[in-house]
């Protein structure tokens, strides 16, 4: 058996989300902003008609939060939403939704093995890109999978750029979610992970690097609301309509 004390591998992730998926929707609705902030970086799709003919790429859709929030945005959209977790996605597909959404269960680097292939006329990536063993490489194929001139909206932590959203962080992680994971799942593991995941993740300025070095266009940033602000971040870039450009 893990050490549970011991920090968790980045490959053990999707396993450890298997374990919590039980109670993972109860613990993030524990977070009254959660659902909403999710809901606004979304909105920085800017998908025309509410999704109508659109065809929507949910990359870590978890749960099914994203899922959710896509469709609250685009109800019309074409959405197909992927997750390495079993036990998350399985969550997900309990849930009642539309016809035109349809789950994946694949890692965010291995999606063309797992059928999924462009083109796409958006992308969503929520909480994804910091559990990523190798960001940039799926990043480039995010890229390539959508439409010429197409949205990535990556919602996300991002904390480094700032001494007091770091101590919020910390304080808000070893005050409520590890305490309340703990008790949840009897294993502090997964939460320990997420909390250290932020702490080491790009700040907000090198994840807009990040996103221009895998060719993507037009990168801008949002702040969310709330207790949450300079804490969660959307970042909204777009595919070039010309040949990437890499800027390594």
């Amino acid at each position: 058996m893990r050490d549970s004390t011991a920090p968790l591998p980045v490959t053990e992730v999707p396993g450890a989300f298997d374990s919590a998926a039980t109670s993972y929707d109860v613990l993030v609705g524990a977070n009254p902003d959660y659902h909403r902030a999710l809901r606004r970086s979304a909105a920085r799709l800017g998908l025309p008609e509410g999704g109508r003919g659109a065809r929507v790429l949910d990359l870590g859709c978890g749960t099914g939060a994203s899922t959710a929030a896509l469709l609250a945005v685009a109800p019309h959209a074409e959405v197909v939403a992927v997750d390495a977790s079993a036990g998350m996605l399985a969550r997900a597909r309990a849930k009642t939704w539309p016809d035109a959404v349809s789950f994946v269960h694949s890692r965010a680097e291995d999606v063309a093995g797992a059928g999924v292939r462009g083109p796409f006329d958006a992308v969503f990536a929520a909480y994804l890109v910091r559990n990523l063993p190798e960001p940039d490489p799926v990043l480039a194929r995010v890229r390539d999978l959508l439409r010429p001139g197409a949205p990535l909206v990556v919602h996300e932590y991002s904390v480094r750029d700032s001494a007091l959203s770091t101590a919020i962080w910390n304080a808000v992680n070893w005050s409520v979610i590890i305490p309340l994971g703990t008790l949840a799942t009897r294993d502090p593991s997964l939460y320990t992970y997420l909390w250290r995941s932020v702490l080491r993740f790009d700040g907000a300025t090198a994840f807009e690097r990040r996103l221009r070095r895998a060719g993507f266009d037009g990168v801008a940033r949002y702040e969310i609301s709330g207790w949450q602000r300079g804490i969660v971040h959307t970042f909204r870039a777009t595919r070039p309509t010309g040949p990437a450009r890499d800027e390594r």
